[in-house]
């Protein structure tokens, strides 16, 4: 590719680049072994979540190293940092969930940071766990760059040894890491030896890559290519797939010529991408997260785009896509099949799909999509006039419960099993929970309800995997429901409702309750209500105590749990794109 001037008149690099006043910064330049051209080109930042937390960073280091050369092709000059991630997988079960949602925050932040304060053009993310990938676009959206996101891939599927000493029920599938959340419940069951779980543990997780099943980290991945911050199928492939490094190259590419049209972030996610991104969640059963992280990115656009609205997208979107948990495949599976543009086909077949959106490609949705061959294979993505079920694979619920909304995962649930009638089983916060289901103190039947484990009152809205995946491995899923102010993992089945608003701490109904309550939850009407009168509640309200003390009295999670708002809105820090009074890139 021929070299060409390129004007930086109207850049945010022109700042730290151009003039003789800016020779100070470039002799930092210099000092790099960067060129004269290299400091008239622009400068590109390429942001990773590197870290050596867990397999699904590993691999982005690696991964950046072809996105700089895709954009060293291009005539730009690459600058690589990275941000944190906490990986929920390792985070959860234990206090360490708390730092999960906050470290979306964290990422945006530093992100936007970097980015602002070494006046970086434009902007390529990197992320492989669950919040960091709606932490980079969230960041993309709120500067307002030239942006194109790409995921680190999945994680291969495990599989166990001929001959091991596993239940048939494992050693015949594909595992992945939530198959372990259950392998635990059903060794404290008696019903998994010590040595069948330590099989497992070995080969469950058996590449780099972020977890296999349409859990948060794929769902965010397909949301990536659907919102069109993405290149079409770059979130398919696996981890450990050499194609990954052409993704990445094209990726870094794509993002120099974004910034010679000046195609910026907001002009690819707008409320029609983001409904044609919630789509695409419904239509794959994808995680409930889906639901916090969608408003949250909206907001940063300044764009009115609530659980409620994500959840009305779900409500008229068929399920047909047979993804782990509730159905049978993996992230590689699909990419097999053809990925998310076989998908999205599928959507605009059926005539649920915005064409006219922009993509990171420089196209328009139906432009890019127009270049796709796949076809549904009708194995891994049934034909739209033929779903799994004719309604999305999440359902948004309402009721005196939940004035602000719920949001439960129905994929692979039957119409019969989506309505539940039972006395509340209150616990205080997850621990409790847990105990609880560990020593099953509790009795089919029942509602188990969590509580004070909201994004403020948790603090940080804790992922409730590990009671979840206890009761599953105790063959008590589709016994008992759950419901929470706090989240599910991406990973978890069964009837558990989370996001319930308001939360405890914010006076919210669920705070309100007692043991023996009973609670009805209807994923088929999207009612979640309590058999208490308004009066009743009106009493219990007025002999609140307030939210629990906790002791997160100093440090990164206080911050958050002063400054967060409700899960209705995406559990948001800041007062987004409709108070902001410049554009990052117009300065």
């Amino acid at each position: 590719m021929l070299k060409k001037p390129f004007d930086k008149t109207n850049l945010p690099s022109r700042h730290v680049t151009v003039g003789p006043e800016r020779a100070p910064h470039r002799s930092y330049y210099y000092a790099m072994g960067m060129s004269e051209e290299d400091i008239a080109q622009p400068l590109v930042g390429v942001a990773t979540c590197w870290n050596e937390a867990a397999p699904c960073n590993i691999a982005l280091n690696r991964q950046a190293q072809s996105v700089k050369l895709g954009v060293k092709q291009a005539n730009g000059t690459p600058r690589e940092f990275t941000t944190i991630t906490v990986t929920d997988g390792i985070a959860m079960g234990h206090e360490g969930m708390r730092s999960s949602l906050a470290s979306r925050e964290a990422i945006a932040d530093t992100v936007e940071l970097t980015m602002r304060g070494h006046c970086y053009d434009a902007l390529v993310g990197l992320a492989g766990c669950d919040k960091s990938l709606p932490g980079m676009m969230m960041a993309m959206i709120r500067l307002n760059t030239p942006s194109v996101f790409i995921y680190g891939g999945s994680i291969l599927p495990g599989k166990v040894p001929a001959g091991a000493p596993v239940p048939e029920e494992f050693a015949t599938r594909d595992l992945t890491v939530q198959d372990m959340f259950e392998a635990v419940g059903k060794h404290q069951n008696g019903m998994l030896s010590d040595e069948a779980l330590e099989v497992l543990e070995r080969v469950a997780c058996p590449s780099a890559g972020a977890c296999g099943g349409q859990f948060t980290a794929n769902t965010m991945a397909c949301v990536s290519e659907a919102i069109g911050l993405a290149l079409m199928n770059s979130s398919g492939a696996p981890a450990p797939y050499e194609s990954r490094d052409q993704y990445s190259v094209a990726s870094g590419q794509a993002v120099m010529t974004l910034l010679e049209k000046n195609i910026r972030a907001r002009d690819i996610v707008t409320r029609k991408s983001l409904e044609n991104a919630a789509r695409v969640v419904a239509c794959t059963g994808g995680s409930t997260n889906a639901g916090l992280h969608l408003p949250a990115m909206a907001h940063e656009a300044g764009i009115d785009f609530d659980l409620g609205d994500v959840c009305d997208i779900f409500k008229d979107t068929p399920y047909f896509v047979d993804l782990k948990p509730g159905g049978q495949y993996v992230a590689k599976d699909l990419y097999e099949a053809g990925g998310v543009p076989v998908v999205m086909k599928e959507l605009r077949r059926a005539g649920l799909l915005h064409e006219d959106c922009m993509t990171a490609s420089g196209d328009t949705m139906g432009e890019a999509l127009d270049k796709i061959t796949g076809e549904a294979d009708g194995r891994v993505i049934y034909p739209v006039d033929k779903p799994l079920t004719k309604t999305g694979g999440v359902v948004g619920l309402k009721g005196n419960l939940a004035p602000d909304g719920a949001i439960v995962k129905v994929a692979g649930m039957t119409a019969e099993e989506q309505v539940f009638t039972g006395p509340a089983r209150v616990y205080e916060n997850e621990e409790e929970a847990f105990a609880s289901v560990k020593a099953r103190g509790y009795k089919e039947g029942e509602v188990l309800v969590i509580r004070n484990e909201g994004p403020s009152g948790g603090p940080g809205m804790r992922e409730m995997l590990a009671t979840t995946a206890a009761l599953s491995g105790q063959g008590m899923g589709k016994k008992v429901a759950l419901i929470t102010d706090g989240r599910f993992s991406g990973a978890t089945r069964g009837f558990c409702v989370g996001h319930v608003g308001p939360e405890a701490a914010h006076g919210g109904p669920i705070g309100l309750l007692k043991d023996g309550d009973m609670i009805t939850i209807n994923a088929v009407s999207g009612e979640l209500s309590v058999n208490l009168s308004d009066e009743e509640l009106a009493e219990r309200r007025a002999n609140w105590a307030g939210p629990r003390e906790t002791i997160y009295s100093t440090g990164a999670l206080y911050k958050f749990a002063k400054l967060v708002g409700g899960a209705r809105e995406g559990a948001v820090t800041h007062p987004g794109g409709k108070a902001e009074k410049h554009i990052y890139m117009d300065l």
